[in-house]
């Protein structure tokens, strides 16, 4: 579940380079300068991705709103991994501003995987239960001093009514394309399912480019640019987006949440189809297809569950 920013970035991604990143480690970090820096065969829109040497990566932000994730992530992976299930970016060194390049950046450790496409996944049902346990081991990390959610997490983490307006704006958009009463009634139900519980730490972008697989099973949990102290429903959205049939239901019985939760969930998982439906304006009729998906079986469940 990628943020809602525009697409456009002042300082451009073809402003960052291999030939930037090996200026930014001979500058800053030397220790490691001559190492080979290559692109990453798959990337991210909020960050660009380099390999330095067969163990490093260096991760730069692409834009000044991405900014807030590097420190924040440079301070508390390392105190959550121990308590995680499986492995979480190892961050190693907090680059500084220099090169031309204007902000903060990082140099993690190599974590070995696939993204989590369905081909590469050995056991739906149980990557499903896995993924469900990691959320429950994030949940029970202590939030003490965690960043309350909010504009660093663009609002994961907070009542889906932030996104109220866009969310009415979009269906009203697709009224050919989406029911709008079914719709209207799913999101109705998400605001009313307000959250009363304590904070909680919560991942905000639980997707399957960023859930690494080895051997057919969760290996490692990777970007946790948009992570926060809230409501943990926005990480429930992969209930529709990856999951259906048993493997939805594995998943929701090993997060074991309420429900009232999975109403917000619902919401959160309807906003952003509707939203990239709204965005792609039927220009990549593939991608179209994926987002209808979503939001038929989000619907659908609502019809089925009330």
């Amino acid at each position: 579940m990628s943020s809602s920013l525009p697409h456009a970035h002042p300082d451009g991604r073809a402003g960052i380079d291999a030939a930037l990143v090996e200026r930014l480690i001979a500058a800053q970090f030397p220790q490691w300068s001559g190492l080979p820096v290559v692109p990453v065969e798959i990337d991210g829109w909020d960050n660009r991705t380099y390999r330095l040497g067969d163990a490093m990566t260096v991760r730069l932000p692409t834009a000044a709103g991405y900014v807030p994730a590097v420190e924040k992530e440079h301070v508390w992976l390392p105190r959550l991994a121990p308590s995680l299930p499986v492995p979480v970016p190892p961050v190693l060194a907090l680059g500084a501003p220099g090169e031309g390049y204007p902000f903060p950046w990082s140099v993690r450790r190599w974590l070995p995987g696939e993204t989590a496409a369905r081909g590469h996944i050995a056991d739906l049902s149980g990557f499903a239960a896995s993924v469900g346990a990691f959320l429950g081991a994030l949940r029970r990390c202590d939030p003490t001093g965690g960043p309350a959610a909010g504009e660093h997490s663009w609002y994961r983490g907070t009542p889906p009514a932030h996104y109220d307006a866009q969310t009415r704006r979009c269906l009203a958009a697709l009224a050919d394309r989406v029911d709008p009463d079914r719709a209207r009634a799913v999101w109705e139900a998400a605001l009313a399912a307000e959250w009363h519980g304590d904070p909680v730490w919560f991942h905000g972008d639980i997707a399957s480019g960023n859930l690494l697989v080895q051997g057919g099973e969760l290996a490692a949990v990777i970007d946790f640019g948009t992570s926060g102290v809230g409501d943990p429903a926005c990480d429930l959205v992969i209930a529709w987006t990856l999951f259906d049939g048993e493997s939805r239901e594995a998943f929701r019985e090993a997060a074991a949440q309420d429900p009232g939760t999975w109403a917000r969930a619902r919401g959160w998982a309807l906003w952003k189809a509707l939203l990239n439906l709204a965005q792609d304006a039927g220009e990549d009729p593939a991608r179209a297809a994926v987002e209808l998906r979503v939001v038929e079986a989000v619907l659908g469940e609502h019809d089925g569950r009330g």
